[in-house]
């Protein structure tokens, strides 16, 4: 195999070979985390949405990697900033994207709800905090749409004929579609992008005649789940978005 890197993360590393590339992970990740990863792209595969054909999983120089078809493009996150005169029109072709994917169903995947319980429950936040947050997931109407759990524009490849394309399902579940709005608000919000992040949530909520105080409940929720990343950087942020009382 002839690869070449694409991109490096702390603990992956994606290379090219040919019309296939490898992800690959390091010790760091459980085995059964990566076969999960592997059967969520199967799975959003049977939902004819745009995505990286799963071609195998196997072990590449003794670490485990999920293989896909690899696709020609360029990331949605570079179209914006090199064209930052269009940031209108991107947000409008990827609430449009997001969109599908929440139209679609995936019984197979993980229940939103049972992830958030368990990320909230593995949170550094104090008790009472967690208790709260817990009853107001509790509470939040039970949906069984597709999620994609980090819908950004860096996870999303446009073709050279503009077709998009939807990378990186790991984080994939069933539940609620106003949670993966809060999240993918969220993820604009820790890259500093809050006039795009504010554009975003606006957009959205038009388009799918959504009421925005219905997705800002699950604004906390999203923040404690992010917060067991333990990312320093993020932690200030995080803590405010965690007091329940504020989005009351």
């Amino acid at each position: 195999m002839d690869f070449k890197l694409i991109s490096q993360r702390k603990f992956k590393a994606v290379y090219r070979d040919g019309e296939r590339t490898a992800k690959v992970f390091d010790e760091s990740y459980s085995k059964a985390d990566i076969l999960n990863e592997a059967l969520n792209l199967a799975r959003v595969e049977e939902t004819a949405l745009n995505v990286p054909n799963l071609l195998e999983v196997c072990m590449i120089d003794g670490k485990w990697a999920i293989v896909t078809k690899f696709i020609e493009g360029v990331p949605l996150s570079e179209l914006m900033a090199q064209n930052p005169d269009k940031i209108d029109e991107y947000l409008d072709s990827f609430v449009d994207l997001q969109m599908s994917v929440h139209a679609k169903k995936c019984p197979g995947l993980r229940k939103l709800k049972d992830k958030m319980a368990a990320k909230i429950s593995e949170s550094a936040l104090d008790g009472d905090t967690k208790w709260e947050l817990s009853m107001r997931l509790e509470g939040m109407p039970t949906k069984n749409r597709l999620c994609h759990g980090d819908f950004n524009p860096e996870n999303i490849i446009i073709t050279p004929d503009g077709a998009p394309f939807i990378l990186d399902w790991a984080h994939a579940t069933q539940g609620n579609s106003s949670a993966d709005v809060a999240r993918t608000y969220l993820l604009f919000c820790l890259k500093g992008n809050t006039e795009t992040a504010d554009k975003y949530f606006n957009l959205y909520c038009k388009k799918s005649n959504r009421d925005k105080r219905y997705v800002q409940k699950w604004l906390p929720i999203v923040a404690a789940s992010q917060s067991v990343k333990n990312n320093p950087e993020e932690q200030e942020f995080l803590n405010k978005w965690t007091d329940v009382v504020w989005y009351e």
